[in-house]
């Protein structure tokens, strides 16, 4: 059979995030090259899910290729051994696992991508990035790349049972770089309402901050995720009691949480969040200077999150906080992280919402997708 024409990228054409039916495009052009037809609820509004392949590597230490090795030679030599994932295996937490995708990558020259685990990948406390031969980098796809794509897994509080096909992380096409600037961030808060407050706190991205004052009725403002529990199928939704996983962390009087180091929390921030469908966002950490937290493993937010059009009236984002070397404490309304928006290439063919099945539109404070709530 021939070889379908690889995608020619056109300078003129408009810069951003590539949406649902640009990924179609790419996929049957072969420039996203599948060692299995995609699967139903793949393609995502402006990302594509990644699945595992068959094989797993448990290695001795997460590493990057570099430029002058692939990340199948890198393997040869730091593989401890290798786990069959053809029905199932188990993925221990504090160990190392890179596995091959069954994507891979022909990309036109001006086509980039970037990677981020899933929404619920990120509220499991699974470690996870995405690597390219030669790359120097994480999660960062260069225009142009031809060649395979491998995942690092590292499950942090749960052990996961995981299986070919599972998926952990997504990948967005990005053509050019066309971040919105604080100017026109404004601008689009004036005309769609970014935040659910009249003002929005914007420099160098929307700030977003933590809500330690919690629902009035149930005084609820998070969970702390319990150590040495039974695993979790990644694949099993609705399948997990809350309690035995988490403890529930209630507001106490000063509106404050001390985070323990190396404890994993879920909490939420105190603004709703919305993406109007011509947009995309991505949650980026804040300044490390102010604290010593990692917060939002799961960075992607679509377009249409949060958009009362599409049900997501009063969407607010999760975030999955950690703590790091010493305890922390944090206080009601610190800016915890900041969304920086970026345009679509196209009017998008579908948005995030009902319509597509999506599981956190519409969210407060919300555990993944496996627990029973």
């Amino acid at each position: 059979m021939a070889k379908p024409m690889r995608v020619v990228d056109s300078s003129k054409a408009p810069k951003g995030i590539l949406p649902s039916h640009a990924i179609e495009r790419l996929a049957e052009a072969g420039a996203i090259v599948l060692a299995r037809p995609l699967a139903e609820g793949q393609v995502q509004p402006a990302s594509l899910d990644l699945r595992l392949g068959a094989r797993a590597y448990r290695v001795r230490a997460s590493f990057l290729p570099g430029a002058r090795a692939s990340v199948q030679a890198k393997l040869e030599r730091l593989a401890l051994h290798e786990i069959d994932l053809s029905q199932g295996a188990v993925l221990e937490t504090g160990c190392v696992y890179i596995v091959p995708l069954l994507e891979s990558l022909d990309l036109p020259a001006g086509l980039a991508a970037a990677c981020n685990p899933k929404s619920s990948t990120g509220r499991l406390d699974i470690f996870t990035r995405v690597i390219a031969d030669h790359a120097h980098e994480f999660d960062n796809i260069d225009a142009g790349y031809r060649g395979p794509l491998y995942i690092e897994i590292s499950p942090r509080t749960f052990p996961i049972l995981v299986r070919e096909g599972s998926r952990l992380s997504q990948i967005r096409f990005r053509r050019g770089h066309a971040p919105c600037s604080d100017e026109a961030l404004r601008a689009l808060h004036a005309r769609e309402g970014l935040v659910s407050t009249r003002e929005a706190n914007i420099d160098g991205g929307l700030a977003l901050s933590v809500d330690l004052a919690g629902n009035s009725d149930s005084g609820l403002i998070g969970y702390r995720a319990k150590r040495h529990t039974a695993l979790i199928d990644v694949d099993r939704p609705g399948a997990y009691a809350v309690g035995d996983f988490w403890d529930p962390i209630e507001a106490d009087r000063d509106r404050s949480l001390i985070l323990d180091p190396d404890q994993f929390y879920i909490l939420a921030s105190k603004e709703a969040v919305h993406v109007p469908p011509g947009f995309a966002a991505e949650m980026i950490p804040f300044n490390p200077l102010v604290g010593e937290f990692r917060v939002h493993y799961a960075g992607f937010f679509d377009p249409g999150f949060g958009h009362s059009a599409s049900g997501g009236s009063g969407s607010r984002a999760v975030l999955e906080v950690r703590s790091h070397d010493v305890p922390f404490i944090l206080e009601d309304g610190q800016i915890i992280g900041r969304l920086v928006y970026e345009p679509l290439t196209e009017t998008p063919g579908r948005i995030y919402g009902s319509d597509i099945g999506s599981n956190y539109q519409r969210q407060g404070l919300k555990l993944s997708k496996h627990f029973r709530q």
